[in-house]
């Protein structure tokens, strides 16, 4: 028996990196899996989106252990496109067990610049509503709700350099500050029904987000072009363990975690999965 035996879990951002991740480590302890994903590049974006392959690639990584996926190619700030993929989703697989919404951007240096500031607002904090709000008619007592944060909505800005100053990076940091405000509260309202909801903040994460020229120019705004060879020995600024990053398989042990009956007790957190960064930036305090 796996640790999330039976259950079914919705994945939003599951074309690849973190979403993929997750989707694939929930499976393999023996979720069924709801994958969404975009699949559709933002022109106030300076990398690329996952492409519908790379969908496909993930299904295959799930079917490859022998349990169901359902997937589809819709964007989490269109609650119509989404609702109907997680009814669909339901339908196929018979219930909903697990929320987790890895969906996604940053903004740094975009093109677009207030574009931007849209794009990522409406993705990573109205996205995480949008799925939030369509699973709960489907969730029952012992359900986990499981919202992907960042550290930046941890760190005190006041008095540190902030890599993200421009309109898309700013909203980055609101937006997942927001979202995980929001999760706090929606704790509070959900506990009495038995289901959980807790917000995991990673650091620099080894995805296509921070292995982007963007993510790198923020890192070091003193080079025109710089190379992940440039930006790699800054990004060690994030975290106090020696690593410029993490990987995604390491988030994805929290979430399998939060989302199996081991942490039936645990709701209304903020996980840090963050190699010690939160340390470098405050001191120890209730």
């Amino acid at each position: 028996m796996g640790r999330v035996q039976g259950k079914v879990a919705f994945v939003t951002g599951a074309a690849r990196g973190q979403g993929r991740s997750h989707a694939i480590r929930l499976a393999e302890e023996g979720a069924d899996i709801i994958a969404v994903d975009r699949c559709q590049d933002f022109p106030t974006i300076g990398y690329p989106m996952a492409a519908p392959e790379e969908l496909e690639e993930t299904a295959q990584f799930v079917e490859k252990t022998g349990q169901r996926v359902v997937t589809a190619q819709v964007d989490v700030a269109d609650v119509t496109q989404l609702k109907h993929a997680l009814e669909a989703g339901v339908s196929e697989l018979g219930r909903l067990d697990i929320v987790v919404t890895s969906a996604g951007i940053a903004g740094m240096k975009g093109s677009g610049d207030m574009a931007a500031w849209v794009d990522v607002i409406n993705t990573n904090l109205i996205g995480t509503l949008n799925a939030i709000h369509l699973a709960l008619p489907h969730l029952t007592e012992g359900a986990s709700i499981i919202a992907t944060g960042s550290t930046a909505a941890l760190m005190d800005v006041s008095k540190n350099d902030n890599p993200g100053t421009d309109p898309g990076g700013a909203a980055y940091l609101h937006s997942k500050r927001l979202l995980s405000q929001y999760v706090h509260n929606l704790a509070t309202e959900l506990a009495p029904r038995g289901i959980r909801a807790n917000v995991i903040h990673p650091t620099n994460c080894n995805t296509a987000m921070l292995q982007s020229e963007p993510m790198y120019k923020s890192f070091r705004p003193d080079l025109e072009h710089p190379t992940k060879a440039d930006a790699e020995p800054v990004f060690y600024v994030q975290q106090a363990m020696k690593v410029p990053w993490i990987e995604p398989e390491d988030i994805s042990n929290m979430v399998l975690f939060l989302a199996s009956d081991e942490a039936r007790y645990i709701t209304g957190t903020q996980q840090r999965v963050d190699a010690g960064g939160y340390l470098k930036w405050y001191d120890y305090h209730i």
